[in-house]
């Protein structure tokens, strides 16, 4: 039997759990199929990246941090029932919920109706009420970590990772490096990797938006600037997004909860639950428009003053906003957002409403302060200016000339003041023509490259094209989330700075990267692992199996069967031939022809039949057979000799003959004779009476007794 090439399948877990299958892989962990050996049943075990086991102190917590989730019991959540190192390995075990996940399911019926969607949101909600109502926090909501399994329960996973929250300690469990899936990663877990139970209520606001909707809220490149969207942009409404009519109070629902000042979200899942609970009754109603409803969901924003800054005299500078913490974030995925950002303490974004103003939304990052003043002091105040100058030689307010004076202006004094006057344009001249070239070369002469990713390339060329710039495709890739054809990235990326007339180089999806298993019965198995392998799949299990058929070596059946379209490094199970099974042959000799046949026969082998007499063996009953030991295959022939019992022969008339002429003539027949006298004996030695009547048929040499007078 032969492994592909991940070394867990296969392996017994702390010696009781033994690894079947791989279900799914993820940023941190790889999921597998496993039985328990010790109570005979399926589990799932969760095993932890070798790079993150081999971190003490990240594999103190995550002890920790599993017992604690192992406490938790809900029928809407996955139950941690084991959790265990072996050899280095730091694995979970859970429960095993055979189905599909959410993802699967907004992935085939997205956009939903809020019916449907707040239907499967609640199972939700009340497994986060319950880790809430522990003091734990999930921490990585999202489509992929909540299960529906084939009878319709809805169960959330991954509690294995959950942070026990409380006031003085809700920093993320990896020490500063923020772990998740950056699609549903709140505001606040990415600027300050702080977790409470309103990260979780974001994220399932992101659920409730994504199936609502069949996209997700921020979309990027890459992962640091989905990041920076949910930092500085709010989530839109729903409504704003599907062409289907979604009532006032759904677009609330979703804002309220996905509010990026948490404050303004509901303070846990229970509340959240109660929240849905309301809609829901509320659609069932047909009440498509309850205002009341809308207002008492809608986040507010309260104005928040800053005491470090004096509004009524105006700010100091009029600074920028700083970021902190994204150096190196570049390189983060979606599914593991490594950015290594500091835990800072953040102070409030300062918002003063104008005369007018509803209200005002205020954004903000790491190590981030942004100071907004009112319009009338917006700005920085000009100091005061200091009365003329005035030259010894100017002439006196009162009209007397200075002392000494000659009562006149010098006559060269107004061509120095038209010389001034020259050199001042010139340095203005001068400057703006220094200021254009610093534009033109700085960035008068670029502009942005628009946003191309998901369209097809033709309607990318023209996008592109419109904007005056090149278009070429440098490669095209495969890729499991844009379809064929379409643009997965761009260079430089949407946004970014390009001089005019610029080329934009385009990757292009191949669409999903499958492959075709291979036609593979009767090939030696040595040539179907090149052929699996040079597929761009891999070599599962080989089982060898008797065939009468194919010869051995040889194989029989691939599973999936050829043809089947797979993902990279799938892995090909195999079945190969032992060639034909052997077949004992038993001995008949001396049973009954038609019984012996009828085995045989049975047993898989042809039979041969013929007849012979035999004066030993009685009739009917096999005489002889070749083979009548050993073993042998399927079809072989085997022959069997049947008696048909001793030759027969006719008695002869023996009446009235003599006693030598009798003899004589049974002799003649194969017969013998024997000799009674009856009791009227008188000598004349003829035969008067036979023991077999004249005309029977008995076996060749049988006696017949013949009766003389």
């Amino acid at each position: 039997m032969q492994r592909g090439a991940d070394p867990v399948i296969g392996r017994v877990l702390d010696g009781r759990y033994r690894v079947d299958e791989r279900i799914a892989r993820g940023g941190m962990a790889t999921v597998y199929r496993a039985h328990d050996l010790r109570l005979d049943r399926v589990c799932a075990v969760k095993v932890m990246h070798s790079d993150l086991g081999d971190d003490h102190d990240f594999g103190a917590r995550f002890v920790r941090e599993a017992h604690s989730a192992a406490r938790l019991s809900h029928p809407n959540v996955v139950a941690v029932t084991d959790q265990g190192d072996d050899d280095g390995r730091l694995f979970l075990v859970m429960e095993h919920v055979p189905g599909r996940t959410l993802r699967d399911v907004v992935r085939e019926e997205a956009p939903m109706a809020p019916q449907r969607a707040l239907a499967l949101l609640e199972p939700v909600l009340l497994a986060l009420a319950e880790a809430h109502r522990s003091g734990l926090v999930h921490r990585d909501v999202k489509p992929e970590n909540v299960l529906i399994s084939d009878d319709g329960r809805i169960k959330v996973a991954d509690f294995g990772l959950a942070r026990a929250f409380d006031a003085d300690n809700q920093h993320t469990a990896t020490g500063g490096l923020l772990i998740g899936t950056v699609s549903y990663l709140a505001p606040e877990l990415i600027v300050e990797g702080r977790a409470d139970p309103r990260s979780d209520v974001y994220a399932a606001g992101v659920l409730l938006f994504e199936m609502l909707t069949g996209r997700k809220p921020h979309e990027g490149e890459a992962a640091i600037q989905i990041a920076f969207k949910h930092v500085n942009e709010d989530i839109p409404a729903p409504s704003s997004v599907v062409d289907r009519p979604v009532p006032a109070y759904v677009d609330a629902l979703v804002l309220r909860a996905t509010a990026r000042e948490r404050d303004h979200r509901p303070a846990d899942a229970k509340v959240l639950l109660h929240q849905v609970r309301r809609v829901r009754a509320a659609l069932e109603a047909g009440d498509l428009d309850d205002p009341e409803l809308t207002a008492d969901l809608m986040p507010t924003l309260p104005v928040v003053l800053d005491d470090d800054i004096d509004y009524r005299s105006g700010p100091e500078d009029t600074g920028g906003t700083a970021q902190e913490g994204t150096d190196g974030a570049e390189d983060a995925t979606e599914d593991s957002l490594g950015l290594d950002l500091p835990t800072v303490d953040r102070e409030p974004t300062t918002v003063i409403a104008g005369a007018g103003a509803s209200r005002s939304t205020a954004t903000r990052s790491a190590g981030t302060r942004v100071g907004t003043a009112p319009p009338q002091s917006r700005g920085r105040r000009l100091p005061e200016q200091p009365g003329p100058v005035r030259s010894p030689l100017s002439r006196p307010s009162d009209g007397t000339r200075p002392p000494g004076g000659s009562g006149a202006t010098p006559a060269r004094r107004p061509r120095r003041n038209r010389r001034g006057l020259v050199l001042l344009l010139a340095v203005v001249l001068l400057t703006a023509l220094v200021a254009y070239a610093g534009w033109w070369f700085g960035i008068g002469r670029y502009t942005s490259t628009p946003a191309v990713i998901n369209l097809s390339l033709a309607d990318a060329t023209d996008k592109l094209e419109a904007a005056g710039l090149d278009v070429d495709v440098v490669e095209r890739e495969f890729s499991e989330t844009v379809v064929a054809g379409s643009v997965i990235s761009s260079d430089p990326s949407a946004g970014s700075r390009i001089l005019e007339d610029g080329t934009v180089e385009l990757v292009v999806s191949k669409g999903r990267e499958r492959y075709a298993v291979p036609k593979l019965r009767g090939e030696p198995l040595a040539t179907a692992q090149g052929l699996i392998t040079e597929g761009n799949l891999t070599v599962g299990e080989v089982t060898e199996i008797w065939h009468e058929k194919v010869a051995e070596g040889m194989v029989v059946s691939a599973d999936p069967a050829p043809g089947t379209q797979l993902r990279k490094d799938t892995a090909i199970n195999l079945e190969v031939s032992k060639g034909p099974k052997p077949i004992k042959i038993p001995d008949l000799t001396g049973r009954p022809g038609d019984e012996a046949q009828e085995r045989l026969e049975g047993l898989g082998f042809d039979v041969e039949v013929s007849e012979e007499h035999s004066d030993a063996v009685r009739k009917g009953r096999v005489i002889s057979q070749d083979p009548d030991e050993g073993k042998g295959y399927r079809d072989d022939v085997i022959q069997i000799v049947v008696s048909k019992g001793p030759v027969l022969v006719e008695v002869p008339r023996l009446n009235a003959k003599s006693v030598d002429e009798a003899t004589a003539e049974l002799a003649a027949v194969g017969l013998n004779i024997a000799v009674e006298r009856t009791e009227f004996y008188v000598g004349l030695e003829r035969v008067v009476r036979q023991s077999q009547s004249a005309g029977d048929a008995i076996p060749k040499g049988s006696t017949v007794t013949v009766y003389i007078v």
